[in-house]
C-alpha cells in the first residue's frame, strides 16, 4: 500500500481564500484568516498587500504557522488591504511558482487573484492563448483567469475587465482579487464553492468561511450571491451582478466533511447540520450495540447525532493523534506497515469485549476504514458496524475537490456487500440521498452532488474534448483550488 493510496483515502480539501481591505498591519489580520482556513489546505500559502502604491508578497510551500510566524516576514508585507491563500493542489505537483496569491503587472497596474476552485475548460482557453502568444508561469488553471484579464478591453473599468474574463470561463470559483488599492471578490455563477461577507469595524472581509471572521472579531454580513462581483474600496461597497442566474448548486460536501463544523452557511450552522445527519442515519440504519464511536474527527458530530438519537452511548474509541501532518517524514516500509497507527489508535480500555458502531463521513478507497475496523477488532471489539454520514461516493469531482479517478472509488466498482466485505464489518450502511437533504433541511435541486449522482451541473468541456467520460480524472493542469 503506497503513501499515496493512504492519502486518497479522504477527499483532500479545496483550498481556503481571504481578503481585508481598510484596515492596519492588514497582513497580520490575514495570516490568522489563514490559520482558521487551514483545514482546507495545507500544502502552501500566500499573502499579497498593497500600500495604496506597491504591491507585496509572501508564499511559500508550507503550513501557515511554518511560513507567517514571525513578524519580520509579516513586517515586510506593509498595506490596508490584503488577499490569502492556502493551497491544496487537486492535480498536478505543487510548485512554488503555482502557490498563490498569483500576481501579474497589466497595463493599468498590477493586480494579485487567489482562487478556490477549478475550471472545466482551462486547458481548452490555456491551448488559444498559447496560440495568441500568452507565456505562461506557472500550470495552475488560475493563470489562465489572469491571461484573459490582459487580453480584455482595456477601455473598461477593472470590474468590467474581469467580468469579460470571467465570462470566458467554465466551472467553479470563489475569487478574491486586489487591483489599485481595490478588494474584489467573485463567485462563480452557481455558487458551487463558498465566499461570504464580514466586517471588521470600517474593515471589510472576504473569505471562504465564517470560521475566519470569527478568528479576527470580524461580524457576518451576508454570503457573496452566485455570479456576484463585488468591489470594496474608498468608495464603500459595490455590488455587480453581471452573469445570468443558472441556478443555486453549492457544494453538499461542504456539509459533510470540508467545511469547520463552527462555520455556517447560508444561517445553517455545518456542525448541527452533521449532527442532524447523524441522527438520520440512526433512524434509517439502526443497529443494536454497545457504543456508537467517531472516526476522528470528521466523524464526531454525526456520531454524536447517531448516538442522540438511537440511545446508544458515545464514546472516544478511536483517539487521534493531531501532531501527525501532510509533512510527516516519508515512510520506510517497516514504518508504513505500521498504516493507520501512525494518526490513529484504538481506545482499548473503552471498546474491549464491546459490540461498537463506527461513524465516519465517508468512504473514498476503503483502504482506511478497513485498517480502522482491523484496529478496533484487535483490540477486542466484538462486533464492528460501520455507518456513513454521506452517501455513497461514485464519481470524481471536477469543481476543485481532490479525488481519485472513479475507478478507484470502492463505490464506483463495488456493491454494498461487497464494500461490507472489503473493509471486514458486521454491517453496513449510508444515508440516503433523500435522507441527507431531510437532514440539512433543503431540496437537492439547490446543491452540487456530482460525487454521489454523478449529475455535472457545470460542462466538463476540456474532458470532452479529450474525449473523455467524467469518470477518469485529468492531471495535466494544476487547480487553483
Amino acid at each position: 500500500m503506497s503513501e499515496a493510496d493512504d492519502m486518497f483515502d479522504k477527499f483532500q480539501e479545496e483550498c481556503g481564500v481571504f481578503g481585508i481591505w481598510g484596515v492596519e498591519d492588514a497582513a497580520a489580520l490575514a495570516a490568522l484568516g489563514l490559520h482558521a482556513l487551514q483545514h482546507r489546505g495545507q500544502e502552501a500559502c500566500g499573502i499579497v498587500t498593497h500600500d495604496g502604491t506597491k504591491f507585496f508578497s509572501h508564499r511559500a510551500l508550507g503550513m501557515v504557522d511554518e511560513t507567517f510566524n514571525r513578524s519580520d516576514v509579516l513586517s515586510r508585507l506593509p498595506g490596508h488591504c490584503a488577499i490569502a491563500h492556502n493551497r491544496y493542489a487537486t492535480t498536478g505537483e505543487t510548485w512554488l511558482r503555482n502557490v498563490q496569491p498569483l500576481h501579474a503587472d497589466l497595463d493599468s497596474g498590477g493586480f494579485a487573484i487567489a482562487h478556490n476552485g477549478n475550471l472545466t475548460n482551462a486547458l481548452t482557453l490555456r491551448k488559444s492563448l498559447v496560440e495568441q502568444g500568452a507565456l505562461f508561469q506557472s500550470t495552475s488553471d488560475t493563470e489562465v483567469i489572469l491571461h484573459s484579464l490582459i487580453r480584455a478591453n482595456p477601455n473598461q473599468s477593472i470590474a468590467d475587465r474581469l467580468s469579460e474574463a470571467l465570462h470566458k470561463i467554465e466551472g467553479a470559483y470563489a475569487l478574491v482579487c486586489l487591483f489599485d488599492g481595490k478588494l474584489i471578490g467573485v463567485r462563480d455563477p452557481m455558487g458551487i464553492r463558498p465566499l461570504v461577507l464580514g466586517r471588521l469595524g470600517n474593515a471589510y472581509v472576504l473569505t471562504s468561511e465564517t470560521c475566519a471572521l470569527d478568528i479576527i472579531g470580524a461580524s457576518y454580513v451576508r454570503e457573496v450571491a452566485p455570479g456576484e462581483m463585488i468591489v470594496i474600496d474608498n468608495d464603500g461597497i459595490q455590488s455587480h451582478h453581471n452573469f445570468k442566474n443558472t441556478g443555486h448548486k453549492f457544494c453538499v460536501f461542504e456539509y459533510i466533511y470540508f467545511a469547520r463544523p463552527d462555520s455556517n452557511f447560508e444561517g445553517r450552522s455545518v456542525y448541527q447540520s452533521r449532527v442532524a445527519i447523524g441522527e438520520q442515519l440512526a433512524i434509517e440504519a439502526p443497529c443494536t450495540a454497545d457504543l456508537v464511536v467517531p472516526v476522528p474527527d470528521s466523524g464526531v458530530p454525526s456520531a454524536l447525532g447517531f448516538a442522540q438519537r438511537s440511545g446508544i452511548p458515545f464514546g472516544y474509541g478511536i483517539i487521534r493523534n493531531h501532531y501527525v501532518g501532510r509533512t510527516f517524514i516519508q515512510p520506510t516500509d517497516q514504518i508504513r506497515h505500521l498504516g493507520v497507527k501512525l494518526k490513529h489508535n484504538a481506545n482499548k480500555a473503552l471498546i474491549e469485549g464491546k459490540s461498537i458502531v463506527l461513524v465516519d463521513d465517508s468512504i473514498v478507497r476503503g483502504t482506511t476504514s478497513r485498517k480502522i475496523v482491523d484496529m478496533v477488532r484487535a483490540a477486542g471489539a466484538t462486533e464492528v458496524h460501520m455507518r456513513i454520514a454521506a452517501p455513497p461516493t461514485k464519481y470524481g469531482c471536477f469543481y476543485g475537490v481532490d479525488t481519485p479517478d472513479a475507478e478507484k472509488l470502492l463505490a464506483h466498482t463495488h456493491s454494498l456487500e461487497q464494500i461490507r466485505e472489503f473493509i471486514g464489518v458486521d454491517s453496513l450502511a449510508y444515508v440516503s440521498m433523500d435522507g441527507l437533504y431531510s437532514a440539512i433541511n433543503d431540496k437537492q435541486e439547490r446543491y452540487c452532488d456530482a460525487c454521489f449522482s454523478g449529475n455535472y451541473p457545470v460542462d466538463l468541456t476540456d474532458k470532452k474534448a479529450a474525449g473523455c467520460s467524467p469518470a477518469p480524472r485529468l492531471s495535466s493542469l494544476a487547480s487553483g483550488a
